[in-house]
């Protein structure tokens, strides 16, 4: 039994490729949910100000999504999600400062402990013109606004958490491996995806 986490930055294509690994491994699929925060909209017109409520809003509907997977976790061979934990605290410590920023730590460093590792880590990993490319056609109207200098630095962020993971991390280049387009390059990365989660 595996529980693969899919995981990169906005627009990389995570939720793509979650459906594809749960379809080969007949998997439960866990996708993130983005448009119940309430606060999102108003994070990408104002981020000072909304940065606070968007993050805690993301890391307890989170928390309380992966604890119920893992209550569930009995009853299913393989789980494949698109989005990991920690990347809330990712976001947080780039979003956050000050008192805001020691309240939230200190929130997350109560939870994590209580949610199991993820047996694999695929993580896509993309520049951010490819990421605003990505961005526009899926048509969020939320996102148009996206600063590039905010995505290279959720890229370096990711980048450095997946250096120090304390779980194995396979590392997909996002503009080398076209798995939606291309059949021949979603069935090779698939057969490699899949042997290192039966492995795990």
């Amino acid at each position: 039994m595996a529980t693969i986490v899919v995981e990169g930055p906005i627009g990389v294509g995570k939720t793509s490729l979650s459906h594809y690994l749960a379809s080969e491994l007949d998997a439960r699929v866990v996708l993130e949910v983005v448009e119940e925060n309430p606060f999102l909209a108003s994070f990408y017109d104002d981020p000072q100000r909304y940065a606070f409520q968007t993050q805690v809003f993301f890391l307890l509907s989170r928390f309380r999504q992966h604890m119920a997977l893992a209550q569930e976790a009995l009853f299913h061979r393989h789980t494949v999600s698109d989005y990991l934990f920690e990347k809330d605290f990712l976001f947080a410590s780039l979003n956050l400062a000050g008192a805001e920023w020691e309240l939230y730590r200190e929130l997350f460093e109560q939870l994590r402990p209580r949610l199991p590792r993820p047996d694999l880590v695929v993580y896509l990993r993309a520049e951010p013109a490819l990421l605003l490319e990505r961005i526009a056609k899926r048509g969020r109207p939320f996102e148009h606004t996206i600063d590039p200098d905010y995505l290279q630095r959720i890229g370096e962020a990711y980048d450095d958490h997946f250096r120090h993971a304390p779980y194995p991390v396979h590392v997909v280049e996002a503009a080398e491996v076209d798995y939606v387009a291309n059949e021949d390059d979603r069935r090779a990365l698939l057969r490699e995806l899949i042997s290192q989660a039966r492995a795990a």
